[in-house]
């Protein structure tokens, strides 16, 4: 990578055209935007181009598209938004690996015979984690399990006493223990990557407060917004080409009156299922 940086000073190349493929431009990208005038672009839009031939080498159609000014650079943002997404991207998997979790223990307990969740709508809760940490600890009295229910889940304790009846036994003790441990750590996990997004979330305090006033978001999904689409607006021509580069602007095929495919384009995989991000 450095030797073709310095092969292109050296050949004193006015614009470099990278095709967008997976993350393997973002190396190359970083490298070469610093010294050198670099376009990002959309593969499929090179791809769907008219006027390619089989036997043109793959690197030489993009240059002369970009020499002739026949595509759109991509759009990508500037360090300190890369770094807001970083923390918003990273924040919403490890959320999304805590509902797995939640959703393994809930698999296990079935195995059991244990219908905690039937009952508790969140065996996370308080009173749900007393009585997970009660039966990992050696508790297997349904009726002493089921008293450590708190506020309106008392109101349940008989069918807690029912749905807490099953055959616990060490090794479910066991895997119960490392999901509740790994859990713990993505919950501090998350806690560090909010405190730091907070942080990073500075510069666009004005933008994140008049997102939040909108009904349906909340601050996390304010946050993503601004991280994923670098929180200015004058990028997009209209809002119907930022709902379309989201992925949320339905397809239109129609003929002779019938309508044919409605299918959602692909778009940003992290701004459509926002909701992962609360």
């Amino acid at each position: 990578m450095l030797a073709l940086r310095d092969h292109l000073l050296a050949a004193q190349v006015t614009l470099v055209v990278i095709e967008a493929t997976s993350d393997y431009w973002k190396p190359f990208y970083y490298l070469l935007a610093d010294e050198l005038n670099v376009i990002l672009v959309n593969a499929r839009q090179v791809k769907n181009l008219p006027g390619r031939k089989t036997d043109v080498p793959a690197a030489a159609w993009p240059a002369q598209l970009g020499a002739h000014g026949l595509v759109r650079p991509s759009f990508v943002p500037p360090q300190p938004v890369r770094e807001l997404r970083d923390l918003t991207r990273a924040r919403t998997q490890m959320t999304r690996e805590r509902g797995q979790i939640v959703q393994r223990l809930e698999k296990l307990l079935e195995d059991t015979g244990i219908k905690l969740a039937a009952v508790a709508s969140d065996i996370m809760g308080v009173s749900g984690r007393a009585m997970l940490e009660a039966l990992v600890n050696g508790e297997r009295d349904p009726q002493t399990l089921a008293e450590m229910a708190k506020r309106k889940l008392r109101n349940k304790i008989p069918e807690l006493t029912d749905a807490l009846t099953g055959r616990f036994r060490a090794h479910h003790a066991f895997l119960t223990r490392l999901h509740l441990d790994h859990y713990d750590q993505l919950t501090d996990a998350v806690g560090q990557l909010d405190q730091r997004i907070e942080e990073a979330m500075a510069p666009f305090r004005g933008a994140l407060d008049l997102l939040d006033t909108i009904p349906g978001i909340n601050q996390a999904t304010a946050e993503v917004i601004i991280a994923e689409t670098g929180g200015d607006m004058t990028r997009f021509t209209t809002a119907r080409h930022l709902a379309s580069w989201a992925g949320v602007c339905p397809g239109h095929h129609e003929s002779a009156g019938r309508t044919k495919n409605t299918k959602v384009r692909p778009g940003n995989p992290y701004l459509n299922p926002i909701e992962d991000a609360a």
